[in-house]
């Protein structure tokens, strides 16, 4: 099966500043994709040439198996985009916007329409220009999510959303995975990311600096333990792949194991009697800190 994106050494630049340089992203149909990177690390700028509003300089680029630039009008029709800052028409509704949003897009369905007004407490009847950032952000994911899209684009969807409005849309994504919807979710909330997603991408200075599912990544880095034992249990510093080894006393400290050492480390530390003991898989914000973390701190 075609991959619902597919790019590969895109690069793009701004006069002398390279926003994107030779980055690859691979989105496979039915999957939900993660993007991250900080402000700056070119995930707008990757999501605006996927959506045909910048044309790149170099590398090659497939949305649902066509070229964005030139199929910019049919991919529109078959496309639900969300970007994080939202603008609507003063003078329209927001339900007449939504409804605008229908016809020039993947269309809607009028019940899924309603279900989601109901959803994200959207009043539908006031004028674009009463709207807060929030209610603003609700008409485009009503837009959005109400359509018969074939591939949907969030770019910090959740921007302006309070916290209730924010796990409405983690329910309604977490729905569309279930459901084999294809989506490339550009969200702040690693948590968010870290609960809905098949599958991450992170980007450094415009280009891919990890890419796979949470479970291979977290294969490339370590796992906190935190054990007591019977016998002392200093031995265990000195084992390969162990570090930060942090003594609470005679029995009981706290470190990281290389994953690829965890059984052997795990072997010696039940050899050592075990009272108790917690290890934890690194979380997203560990994997996505590695790669931001400022080198001397």
């Amino acid at each position: 099966m075609t991959a619902a994106i597919h790019v590969e050494n895109l690069s793009k630049a701004f006069g002398s500043t390279q926003a994107l340089d030779e980055l690859d992203l691979v989105v496979e149909t039915g999957q939900v994709m993660g993007f991250l990177g900080p402000n700056g690390s070119g995930k707008s700028t990757t999501i605006r040439v996927l959506m045909g509003l910048l044309r790149h300089d170099s590398g090659e680029v497939q949305v649902l198996g066509k070229d964005p630039w030139h199929d910019a009008v049919d991919l529109h029709r078959r496309i639900a985009y969300v970007p994080g800052d939202v603008n609507l028409w003063p003078g329209l509704t927001g339900g007449e916007t939504i409804d605008l949003f229908g016809r020039l897009g993947a269309g809607l369905d009028p019940k899924r329409r309603a279900e989601m007004i109901e959803r994200f407490d959207l009043d539908p009847t006031k004028k674009g220009r009463t709207y807060s950032k929030g209610n603003r952000q609700k008409v485009a994911l009503v837009a959005a999510l109400a359509g018969q899209a074939d591939l949907f684009v969030f770019d910090e969807p959740t921007a302006g959303l309070d916290p209730l409005m924010e796990t409405v849309f983690q329910s309604i994504i977490g729905e569309m995975l279930t459901a084999g919807k294809t989506v490339l979710l550009s969200s702040h909330i690693l948590a968010e990311v870290e609960s809905l997603c098949d599958r991450v991408t992170i980007i450094r200075e415009g280009r891919t600096v990890e890419a796979g599912t949470l479970a291979e990544l977290r294969y490339l880095t370590r796992t906190s333990v935190e054990a007591t034992t019977t016998n002392p249990i200093a031995a265990i510093a000195e084992l390969e792949g162990v570090s930060g080894f942090v003594p609470r006393n005679d029995h009981h400290a706290s470190f990281s194991v290389e994953n690829s050492d965890l059984a052997t480390v795990m072997t010696q530390i039940a050899a050592l009697g075990i009272e108790a003991i917690e290890s934890q898989p690194p979380t997203l914000e560990e994997l996505f800190m590695r790669h931001y973390a400022v080198e001397g701190q």
